[in-house]
């Protein structure tokens, strides 16, 4: 007996059916609206397309719920999506507005630039059409290469810091017989949970007094207190199905402490320490409060250089810093999924 059927020649005259509502709705309403028209039409179209067929004994209030489920998502998506996606067209407009210009709206070729781009490597350089020394000058005395080299070195060994300390913790917090697991997990994310403000002023006043304020310790330091609680929460869940026995029996064939977490526990919570330091890099990378308590100008990051670009001399150099940020965000975050699947087949379950 056949318990789903096929519902994608249904979904797709629903789908048309609100696309020619919406249109005939922007139509009317102006040009103002076409574009989140056009995101709802995409979000809402391709998921109901693809979706699993419901089963034959469904009633029709539970394809309501369906349906009504997917356009939820969809406008939250386009909410969520499309000021971040608004972004990367403006990067690439040639007169230095923060706005689309009649060209682009036309869509005409000279209305686009790489001129913004180009502006990331040249500005601060002391002689950007120079023959020789070009690699040097770009290196040294660009201000968002500089940014970009203080951003890249905190983030990577922050992460690293973060991950082992994390991970070590969190093999402490799952043995069952540490005590006060719950107090002492409380006081390790905390970071996470009270305000940034509160922290970074906390870490001014700490490490003003240890002589760490205003220098490149102190700023890795700070990030990577505040990507533990990521490694923590990773690598616990990732322990959360981890089997015990696979350590007393790797101890009864003679297995030292450290060759059990090398050969055994360590090649099975690598997912979830790979997972947490990709999260502390992204989170020491798009970090800025505690930057601007306790870096100096020597340790200005990236998000340090944008905030103060809009503060002092705005310009659509910072759109396109964002738009090659957004870039790394979706590469990291690809590379966590694919690892969260791995972790879940080398577990025994299938990913969704």
């Amino acid at each position: 007996m056949r318990l789903f059927k096929y519902e994608k020649s249904n979904s797709v005259l629903i789908f048309l059916a609100i696309t020619l509502l919406i249109l005939l709705w922007s139509s009317q309403s102006g040009s103002i609206v076409l574009a989140p028209a056009i995101s709802f039409m995409i979000l809402f179209g391709i998921p109901l397309y693809f979706m699993k067929p419901m089963p034959i004994f469904a009633t029709g209030g539970d394809r309501l719920v369906r349906y009504m489920f997917v356009a939820i998502c969809s406008f939250i998506f386009i909410f969520l999506i499309a000021p971040i996606l608004i972004i990367v067209p403006l990067s690439f407009n040639i007169e230095p507005y923060f706005t689309f210009t009649e060209g682009m709206l036309n869509f005409e070729a000279s209305a686009f630039s790489l001129r913004w781009y180009e502006d990331i490597v040249r500005n601060g350089m002391l002689a950007p059409d120079a023959v020789t020394g070009w690699w040097s000058d770009m290196w040294n005395n660009a201000q968002w290469i500089r940014s970009t080299r203080n951003s890249f070195f905190i983030a990577t060994i922050s992460a690293l810091i973060a991950t082992t300390l994390g991970t070590i913790a969190a093999l402490g917090l799952s043995r069952p017989e540490m005590p006060y697991r719950t107090l002492i997990t409380s006081l390790l994310i905390s970071p996470m949970i009270v305000p940034l403000v509160i922290t970074a002023t906390g870490m001014f006043f700490f490490y003003s007094e240890i002589n760490l304020a205003k220098t490149y310790t102190g700023v890795i330091l700070a990030h990577a207190t505040l990507g533990i609680p990521f490694v923590i929460i990773t690598v616990t869940a990732t322990l959360s199905s981890f089997d015990r026995n696979l350590i007393k029996a790797s101890q009864s064939l003679g297995a030292h402490g450290w060759m059990t977490f090398r050969r055994v526990i360590m090649p099975l919570i690598m997912p979830g320490m790979i997972s947490g330091a990709l999260f502390a890099f992204i989170t020491s990378l798009d970090e800025v409060v505690a930057v601007i308590f306790i870096a100096d100008v020597e340790q200005r990051t990236i998000p340090r250089q944008m905030f103060s670009g809009i503060r002092e001399q705005i310009s659509p150099t910072i759109l396109a810093v964002a738009t090659i940020l957004v870039l790394i965000s979706i590469v990291l975050l690809t590379v966590i999924e694919l690892l969260r699947r791995r972790s879940e087949r080398m577990r025994g379950i299938t990913p969704n």
